[in-house]
């Protein structure tokens, strides 16, 4: 059996995982952010139990991350808890919507305390592991940053990682307290300025962790690219599906690059678990990137 433990180990703030982790946000419906049709409970919670038994110790979640009688959160409470001592859960604030599933103004930094408190009633803890804040647009940081770092001093958040963020704001944020990871949009088409982020966490020590590998532009809305012929080459060579390809280039960026990528298909779980075995050579490498850039 392929496991979690395949794709290699890092140390995230003191916590090592395994670098091909989940993201929890399709657990609560078919699209994200959708408020029709819950998901099958049933198949969510089997899920990530199955993720765990796959040797999965990295989860990624987040209080936003809900459907109609969905919550990731919740589901990850009621799969998981008691939480074994190897299991990192990072979840992020900053993003706010209201029961209705509307969008609403980013949280003032007075704002965040509740909001980790709220993460914390969800998940069932006295603690988070790993905080992101997911940047809003703006230039500086400071405030909502500096506002986590009270709370990481006060024992409610052990580590602290920014979402969205450029090479200054990094930058900034890591005068105010340790930056543990940086989670951006990044996957095979990267642009110059999602690489610029990869290599500055690459030369600091800092988890790089890419969402939307798979999906690509489709973000939220799942995958919506033609895959090209060097990419279904690749494919082939190595019995994979295309998906865990783009899962495996994204591995092979560094030794700091951690996958998360998110399903509720028990099926496209093992896969993208199997993904982290895949070991692409450098020319599979350079014909993936010229093919992406062309």
């Amino acid at each position: 059996m392929i496991t979690a433990a395949t794709s290699g180990t890092w140390t995230l703030g003191d916590i090592p995982v395994h670098r091909l982790g989940f993201g929890a946000m399709r657990l609560t419906g078919s699209a994200a952010f959708d408020l029709g049709a819950p998901s099958d409970r049933s198949r969510s919670l089997a899920v990530l139990r199955r993720a765990r038994e796959l040797g999965v110790n990295h989860i990624d979640t987040a209080a936003i991350y809900f459907s109609a009688l969905r919550s990731a959160n919740e589901l990850i409470n009621s799969a998981l808890a008691p939480y074994p001592d190897d299991l990192l859960i990072s979840t992020k604030v900053g993003p706010v919507r209201d029961v209705t599933g509307e969008w609403l103004e980013w949280a003032r930094p007075d704002q965040l305390r509740g909001h980790v408190e709220e993460n914390l009633r969800q998940l069932g803890r006295d603690h988070l592991d790993l905080v992101n804040y997911r940047t809003d647009g703006r230039r500086s940081v400071a405030e909502h940053f500096g506002a986590l770092a009270e709370l990481r001093a006060a024992g409610l958040i052990r580590h602290l990682g920014l979402s969205n963020a450029d090479p200054d704001q990094l930058a900034e944020a890591q005068r105010i307290a340790p930056v543990v990871c940086v989670q951006n949009r990044f996957g095979l088409g990267a642009t110059p300025a999602q690489r610029a982020v990869l290599d500055v966490c690459g030369a600091s020590g800092v988890a790089f962790v890419p969402f939307f590998a798979i999906a690509g532009k489709g973000a939220e809305a799942g995958a919506e690219h033609a895959d090209g012929p060097a990419l279904l080459a690749v494919a082939e060579a190595h019995g994979a599906t295309p998906a865990q390809v783009r899962l495996a280039w994204s591995l092979a960026q560094g030794p700091h690059v951690l996958a998360i990528p998110g399903t509720g298909n028990p099926v496209h779980l093992e896969q993208n678990v199997a993904a982290g075995a895949i070991r692409l050579t450098a020319a599979e490498l350079a014909a993936l990137d010229a093919e992406a850039a062309g």
